[in-house]
């Protein structure tokens, strides 16, 4: 009997999940936290929360050393640095432009819908709701965002401090320092191809051989990615429950449309006109780490799901691979730039703020830089559009953030999933610029 394809098991493992949550949930409406269903409801949830966290520990463990034996193996046994610089170039310019265009979605789409308006009058309901949220937020979202309010655009700063990290041991043991990683990784490579002989010679085969054992790790992790996702969505489908979207529907299904529009015409059609290549085949490649980002919410932790993917599923070069996707997953933030327009936009419709083009401009522009300034540090999102509304001069700006936090975990598990698939298409692209895309393995999902 053939065995089922990854993306089906995680695709069941998410939807044996969310009924099982929603069943959870049921008993305890019924019985109480206090009764035998509820402490079993209890220990379900922390034993799911505790095989989740393992299994994120297990991706998380593997990034370092397959960026590391990734980028070295693909630069040195590869054409070594020609055309480095020219695939440097196309990678950073296709980052920017599919940016670009990602929160010009998202700022078509919220002043299409106006999710904050209701008969072309601010929400009332909504608004109340931003200026109580101080007083009923739990104290975790409160911390939250108390900290991500301490942080200023200085900080941002710190990601040209990133490439060139002090110490790369301790650089590579913090998830925020993996540009400096990947800019050592280049160097180092660089300076391999320069060594004589059989000296370069024998590092090129250490790297080589790393790499694929790297990818035979990889695999031994993803054999359990759907115990790993059952065990993390169950207990965020458990938290969020049905009356999640009672007063945050519109704006959510406004952020997930505009999400929807980049991730399925968008880029598909980049794939089809820039790359010239299938935009289905490239999906049924994906679709192992479209799962895996969707249900982690982490562009990191799916990376090394994502490189397979592309290498074998959709037929790039290592080369292209191992440089355009270990970038991607820091810099380029398409669903996230995209997100942090649409939030700031629906909460001054709320707040009853006219924001004129000028102001809408300086939005975009907001967006472009703290997705790429807050890929690494934690709360990412929520530090930057604090950030933008602040600097748009929208009060209540930590208390809107809070609410929003009520949907923020499903968002945040949607444009994770955009992020990926925004790189993946990167790496296509410009794989097909250089030449080096080949047949790609049909079962390599």
């Amino acid at each position: 009997m053939k065995r089922l394809a990854t993306h089906w098991q995680i695709l069941l493992a998410l939807v044996l999940a969310a009924i099982t949550a929603l069943v959870l949930r049921g008993l305890i409406g019924s019985a109480g936290d206090e009764s035998i269903a509820g402490k079993f409801t209890g220990g379900v949830l922390e034993t799911c929360r505790f095989i989740g966290e393992l299994f994120m520990r297990g991706l998380k463990m593997i990034i370092v050393p397959l960026i590391v034996t990734a980028v070295v193996s693909g630069i040195t046994g590869m054409k070594g640095v020609e055309g480095f610089g020219r695939l440097g170039l196309k990678t950073i310019a296709f980052y920017f432009c599919s940016s670009v265009v990602a929160v010009t979605v998202g700022l078509m789409v919220v002043n299409i819908v106006q999710p904050g308006l209701v008969d072309g009058q601010p929400n009332e309901t909504i608004r109340a709701a931003f200026v109580e949220e101080e007083a009923s937020a739990d104290l975790a979202a409160k911390d939250k965002v108390e900290e991500a309010g301490k942080r200023e655009g200085k900080d941002f700063l710190g990601v040209f401090k990133a490439m060139l990290p002090e110490n790369i041991v301790s650089a590579a043991g913090d998830n925020g320092q993996m540009l400096g990683v990947i800019v050592f990784s280049i160097l180092f490579s660089i300076a391999v191809t320069q060594l004589p002989g059989d000296t370069g010679h024998t590092i090129r085969e250490f790297f080589a051989a790393a790499n694929e054992a790297m990818i035979v790790v990889t695999k031994w992790i993803m054999a359990t990615a759907p115990i790993g996702v059952y065990a993390l969505i169950l207990p965020v489908v458990y938290e969020t429950g049905a009356g999640l979207f009672a007063q945050l529907g519109k704006y959510f299904f406004t952020v997930l449309f505009a999400l929807g529009l980049h991730l399925f015409v968008v880029m598909p059609l980049a794939l089809k006109f820039l790359g010239k290549v299938s935009p289905l085949a490239h999906f049924r490649a994906m679709r192992p780490a479209l799962l895996l980002a969707f249900s982690t919410a982490s562009s990191s932790a799916t990376l090394p799901v994502s490189m397979r993917a592309v290498h074998e599923g959709s037929g790039v070069s290592k080369r292209v691979t191992s440089f355009t996707l270990p970038l991607g997953a820091t810099v380029n933030m398409d669903g996230t730039a995209l997100y942090e327009c649409v939030a700031v936009i629906f909460v001054a419709q709320v707040m009853g703020i006219q924001l004129g083009l000028g102001s809408q401009f300086f939005i975009i522009i907001a967006a472009l830089l703290t997705s790429i300034g807050v890929a690494g540090i934690p709360s990412a999102s929520l530090v930057a559009i604090l950030l933008i509304l602040k600097n748009s001069g929208i009060e209540n700006a930590e208390t809107a953030v809070v609410a929003l936090l009520s949907v923020d975990r499903l968002l945040d598990m949607s444009r994770t999933a955009v992020n990926v698939f925004s790189d993946s298409c990167a790496a296509v692209i410009i794989g097909q610029s250089e030449g080096e895309i080949f047949a790609p393995n049909p079962d390599a999902n």
